[in-house]
């Protein structure tokens, strides 16, 4: 294994970085292009919310001379950016530490480029559809029967999208940093599982703070998926421990469990739609009867 000097390791570093702002400046730059129709799809969760809550004519509104150009022409290019350029910067992340590893554990880099900027997009995909509708819904109804109008501005609107957006994109992030932990020996699934309880209490105070509402119900939004995510990134930890040992797990037995659990679900649709009156609607909950 090659070895580095202190000065080395921040060239290396400084490289990286550099790298990382070069990829994000690409992908800015591609994302100027079609600034106008990427702000109607950050208005959407808006504009239908509105909708829902009676008010004939739903958009948003502009305070100020700048905020327009501010959000639409550089804060929402560079949301897209960072997601667009997530697999190259995390790709970055991972030459920077791979130096560092033994020479088996360098073959992870592509699982891991493809596993965390999946996960980091499927967070904000999650957001968007799911839990930043609700909480927003939730948050403009406050006052509709108190005699209140809600007036957006477009900067506050934009903020509160960027922060349950990232939020929830970073904290899907927990499934690598657990095989991460487990990668450098630092936990192992056993401490894990025999520490879930105190895991699933921290995922909990997360979901309160990142939740944009009070309420109980957006809460358990963010609080499910979370502490999903938490026995996934187990799963793929107890994976790297059966790799490291020599041994295999029974896929078939696994596969054969999914296939009985999706087909349970399709029964309970099936009988749902067809008994019940139930049918199927491109939006969550995707079944309403």
């Amino acid at each position: 294994m090659l070895r580095m000097s202190f000065l080395g390791h921040l060239e290396e570093l400084r490289m990286r970085l550099l790298l990382m702002l070069a990829g994000v400046g690409v992908a800015f730059v591609l994302s100027l292009t079609f600034a106008n129709q990427l702000w109607l799809i950050v208005s959407a969760p808006a504009v239908d919310a509105l909708k829902q809550l009676g008010f004939k004519e739903p958009s948003l509104t502009q305070i100020t001379p700048m905020e327009t150009f501010n959000v639409v022409w550089v804060k929402l290019p560079i949301l897209t950016a960072t997601f667009i350029a997530s697999p190259w910067i995390l790709y970055q992340v991972w030459a920077f530490i791979a130096p560092g590893l033994y020479k088996r554990e360098r073959r992870w880099a592509a699982p891991f480029v493809i596993f965390s900027a999946g996960l980091f997009i499927l967070g904000g995909v999650f957001a968007y559809f799911v839990a930043f509708r609700f909480g927003l819904t939730f948050l403009l109804g406050i006052g509709r029967d108190i005699n209140i109008r809600p007036m957006v501005s477009v900067t506050e609107y934009f903020d509160l999208f960027v922060n349950v957006i990232l939020g929830v994109g970073l904290v899907f992030e927990l499934p690598v940093l657990i095989f991460f932990l487990t990668l450098l020996r630092i936990v192992t699934p056993g401490f894990l599982i025999r520490n879930s309880r105190y895991a699933i209490l921290v995922i909990v105070i997360i979901a309160a703070i990142v939740t944009p509402t009070p309420d109980v119900v957006n809460l358990m939004l963010f609080a499910a998926p979370m502490c999903l995510l938490f026995y996934l990134g187990i799963f793929a930890s107890y994976l790297l421990v059966l790799h490291r040992e020599n041994r295999r797990f029974p896929w078939k037995k696994l596969l054969y469990g999914f296939l009985v659990v999706v087909a349970a679900a399709a029964g309970v649709i099936y009988v749902a739609i067809t008994r019940y009156g139930y049918h199927l609607v491109p939006h969550w909950p995707f079944l309403i009867r």
